[in-house]
């Protein structure tokens, strides 16, 4: 399986481009497939000064460069991908090392290894 329920009725899936999961509510579209998942709108993660409310002054970014010896686990981020077919197309502005490119999910299995 590429996607799973989770016990709160989310579908959720291993993003590579953020080393983490994600996960998607019951507004979005789902073709049912979980060993070949299509979602559909585009599903966008997005946290810190990428956060449409973000008015400006201190965020992620900020206090990890502010305690360079004691940064936080959480980061300024967005990803922005479609899934289609078992694939993630991850769109350009996407802020980590696989924007741009489409690779197929990961199986749940796998979802734990380095």
């Amino acid at each position: 399986m590429k996607i799973k329920k989770t016990n709160d009725e989310r579908l959720q899936f291993f993003c590579e481009g953020c080393g983490t999961t994600h996960a998607i509510n019951s507004s979005w579209k789902f073709n049912g497939n979980y060993d070949k998942p299509t979602i559909s709108p585009s599903v966008l993660v997005v946290s810190g000064h990428y956060m449409p409310e973000y008015k400006g002054g201190s965020c992620w970014c900020t206090f990890n460069k502010e305690h360079p010896d004691d940064p936080d686990l959480f980061k300024c981020m967005r990803c922005h991908s479609f899934i289609t077919d078992g694939n993630i197309r991850y769109l350009s502005d996407s802020t980590h090392k696989l924007a741009g490119n489409t690779i197929t999910l990961l199986d749940e299995k796998d979802w734990d290894k380095d």
